[in-house]
């Protein structure tokens, strides 16, 4: 008989989510709650950390870890009315750490929330309309959606999908409501249930990104479900759906790795919403429930394979789906500045260095949202899009945002998670390092001649993949304190995985391996080419057809 993993047990026991959070907020004698509870709150959007600069010192004087929570938002394409914005603001200085962090997941989270302010600010999201169910957890989290505003048909039609599937997909507990909203649990009643999921939810988390070619900012082959628009005469008719992808791994484990999902074949626009929880249900009852490091559905399509999933999943949904329509990408990232609509009105894209919207930029985006009455949309590239300005606005909102919109190339299409201090699975610096490393590299390319160049740089402080540092052209991926390891090759339309280049390797080596590769580009390039591809054309790294051909064709001296 299979051993459950120990969050089998607790999401068994837990009365659909409740567990004891609700007492365990009444317990002033400590700033945390139990380790179970931890692991509850995650679905609710909550996670609990810790300082780590503070570790030690308050270890000295044997003082309780300084504990505070991160929440984070359920906002399903990314999109806020200003009035949010301001909200959401205004929460941030008020019960959090004074900054708003956008995230690949386009959406928002709080930091530094401690546990006396927690019910609090989860009630003032809550009255701006907004919430953090399945934000984190077994379950699916925040859909995302490209961020094409200039295309108002396509960009309405993928949030409203978005949206959809995001319902149809939300636990059906009403735990959230309970602790955090009302503040009691209702005893007695309806008995609960979770139709989709279970009282076990997902074996682990999972991820859906929707696609308008030939944009792949949401990178669509990095999630559980992809799906790609298939676009006739400015209107969707329908998606490509990709399975399996997922970024993913353990450092010195490879068996596990990262993975580009697989498409799968194409539905139309009214069928999309049953496919997602068709494949949902899938990965509910063959994922792996004793071992959460292979628990993603990428590993159920590895194990079980790809034939046998389309035929589970042709069962489910009592038809098929018909031929994928093979459409395209061009590129990831966003575009900066602005892109206009036909109806006149104009979007501007924001660069936000790591997501971190704070001093300054946050007191502008503020007077921005006070005067304009447009959406505030979030990019999968932690970015932010001012949608829907009038032309008479365009002048103010451009002076007010013209101060925070310079920014290299190389600065632009460079992306981190946050790391240290509060992520717990940190090993090394992300948020805070990258923009040390960027200007550093910022030296090389210009002396090399590339500063008119798009060049994609990810890092993580950890091998989970946040920033997705494996589609990356240059992948940079904590390995401990000061180190990395160093990948090349990701495709920059984001179709393909990056290969290990040099491992554990701290800033000086990582200039000094880098600089060659980009004056060698700069200087043996042909027309058109990226980096990724120059890299493996000249035989630097190896391409990585799939993710189960991650670690394979590495040196000798690598393979390790």
């Amino acid at each position: 008989m299979t051993q459950l993993s120990r969050n089998e047990h607790i999401k068994a026991d837990s009365r659909f989510l409740r567990g004891t959070i609700a007492e365990g907020l009444l317990d002033q004698l400590t700033g945390g709650l139990s380790e179970d509870d931890q692991q509850l709150t995650k679905f609710h959007g909550i996670y609990q950390q810790d300082d780590r600069d503070l570790r030690p010192e308050r270890a000295k004087k044997r003082l309780e870890k300084a504990f505070s929570f991160m929440a984070r938002l359920r906002v399903p394409g990314g999109v806020l009315t200003a009035p949010q914005w301001i909200a959401m603001h205004d929460l941030a200085a008020t019960r959090g750490n004074g900054t708003l962090r956008l995230t690949t997941r386009q959406t928002i989270q709080f930091h530094g929330l401690i546990k006396s302010n927690l019910r609090p600010a989860i009630q003032a999201i809550h009255a701006a309309l907004l919430d953090t169910v399945a934000a984190c957890g077994d379950v699916n989290r925040n859909v995302i959606a490209s961020v094409v505003p200039q295309l108002p048909e396509a960009h309405e039609a993928v949030v409203a999908l978005a949206n959809a599937i995001s319902d149809r997909l939300r636990p059906r507990s009403r735990a959230w409501h309970d602790i955090w909203i009302d503040g009691t649990q209702v005893a007695g009643g309806e008995e609960e249930d979770e139709p989709i999921y279970g009282r076990t939810y997902l074996p682990r988390k999972f991820k859906i990104a929707i696609a308008v070619p030939p944009q792949n900012d949401v990178d669509a082959f990095a999630h559980d479900i992809g799906y790609i628009a298939v676009l006739e005469q400015g209107r969707i008719i329908g998606y490509d759906v990709a399975v399996g992808g997922g970024m993913g791994m353990t450092h010195g484990e490879p068996d596990t790795f990262p993975r580009t999902a697989d498409v799968i074949g194409f539905c139309t626009a009214d069928q999309a919403v049953d496919v997602a929880e068709a494949i949902v249900t899938i990965q509910r009852d063959w994922g792996d429930r004793a071992d959460r490091k292979h628990a993603r559905l990428k590993y159920t399509i590895e194990r079980r394979g790809l034939d046998a999933f389309r035929t589970e999943l042709t069962r489910r949904l009592g038809w098929e789906l018909s031929a994928p329509r093979a459409a395209g990408f061009a590129r990831t990232g966003d575009a900066a500045g602005w892109q206009d609509a036909p109806d006149g009105t104009g979007h501007y894209g924001l660069f936000v260095e790591n997501g971190r919207v704070a001093g300054p930029l946050l007191a502008a985006l503020r007077q921005v949202a006070e005067q304009h009455a447009g959406r505030f949309i979030i990019t999968p590239n932690q970015n932010l899009v001012i949608a829907d300005v009038p032309p008479g606005q365009r002048a103010t909102v451009e002076a007010l945002l013209a101060p925070h919109a310079t920014a290299s190339r190389l600065r632009r299409n460079a992306m981190a998670c946050v790391a240290l201090p509060t992520c717990g699975l940190a090993l090394a610096e992300s948020e805070r390092y990258l923009p040390e490393l960027i200007g550093a590299l910022e030296q090389v390319v210009g002396r090399v001649g590339l500063t008119a160049d798009d060049i994609m740089i990810r890092m993580t402080g950890c091998p989970n993949g946040c920033a997705r540092p494996y589609l990356a052209e240059i992948g940079l991926v904590g390995t401990g304190p000061g180190l990395y390891n160093l990948y090349l090759g990701g495709a920059f339309d984001g179709t393909r995985l990056s290969k290990l280049y040099r491992r554990q390797i701290g800033h000086d080596a990582i200039i000094a391996a880098l600089t060659p590769l980009l004056s060698a580009y700069a200087a043996q390039r042909g027309a058109g080419e990226r980096f990724s591809d120059f890299v493996i054309r000249t035989g630097v790294v190896q391409a990585t057809p799939s993710g189960n051909r991650f670690h394979d064709d590495l040196p000798a001296e690598l393979a390790a």
